[in-house]
């Protein structure tokens, strides 16, 4: 037996809410490694601070994003009708 609760709408908003900041971070985090690496490649002689500091600033992007996110209205959570 299988009984599927179904969720209210404010718990499906927040769990929209939670995937969009969960990808964002991840995606800006991505994006900062990478910026770092070739930065670090082309202009300081293969250093790590360069990859440490486009990681900090890619987190430091999602997290602000992600405050902006659950502080504002309907901020970052795209609401498809069917």
């Amino acid at each position: 037996m299988s009984s599927i609760t179904k969720k209210s709408a404010s718990e499906q908003l927040l769990n929209d809410k939670w995937d969009v900041v969960i990808s964002n971070t991840l995606v800006k985090t991505a994006l900062g490694f990478g910026f770092g690496v070739v930065a670090s490649v082309l202009f300081f002689r293969r250093r790590a601070f360069p990859v440490w500091l486009g990681i900090g600033f890619g987190a430091g992007r999602g997290y602000a994003e992600g405050d902006a996110i659950f502080r504002g209205g309907d901020a970052g959570v795209r609401i498809i009708n069917p």
